[in-house]
């Protein structure tokens, strides 16, 4: 039998979902309490009902949005094998596809945030350091052979810094830097055997 939420339960997902968006969106530093609760639909004076501080709300914010991201490239990968293709192909051709170089807010919270971590609080940076563990597992699953998390590893940060970077150029450049990465990371790993 499942309990339905209670209304500070709802509210305080509502607030999270917002400063999920938002975080990818503008930054660290550009979720403000103020603005994350009024596009919530609540007021600021509720905020400490729900956190005890703000960076208390931006680790719930990353892990929902890192949560998010993991949920949303599996779908879309599980779809994408369907139609043949290796699950590491499907997942660097989700990952590196080219609406995830405008859609910040919808995409993935470690290349939006990344160069921002070393200078938070350090309940910031561990939420980070969760996030691309997470990311890194995810891709040692979809490599083929028996990859160690070293490759990993590499893989992940190739695919972080490649949307980075594309995000950065924009239009043709990024487009074409997406295109030059996803087809070297998949011929790479095609035939790939790691021991």
């Amino acid at each position: 039998m499942s309990v339905s939420p209670s209304r500070k339960e709802l509210s305080h997902a509502r607030i999270v979902d917002v400063a999920s968006r938002a975080i990818r969106r503008a930054g660290y530093r550009g979720v403000g309490v103020a603005d994350i609760m009024k596009e919530a639909g609540l007021t600021h004076g509720g905020f400490y009902a729900h956190f005890d501080s703000r960076d208390a709300l931006v680790v719930e914010a990353m892990a929902k949005a890192g949560q998010d991201n993991i949920a949303s490239l599996t779908k879309v990968v599980e779809r994408r094998l369907i139609q043949g293709g290796t699950r590491f192909q499907a997942l660097v051709e989700t990952y590196l596809h080219e609406t995830h170089m405008e859609r910040t807010e919808d995409g993935c919270i470690i290349a939006a945030l990344s160069s921002e971590m070393t200078r938070q609080e350090d309940v910031v940076r561990d939420e980070a350091r969760r996030r691309v563990d997470a990311m890194v597992s995810m891709v040692q699953a979809a490599l083929p052979g028996a990859a160690d998390e070293g490759e990993a590893a590499v893989v992940t940060a190739t695919m972080v810094g490649a949307l980075q970077l594309a995000r950065t150029l924009g239009g043709k450049a990024g487009r074409s830097l997406l295109a030059q990465t996803r087809q070297t990371l998949i011929e790479r790993h095609k035939h790939a055997t790691h021991h």
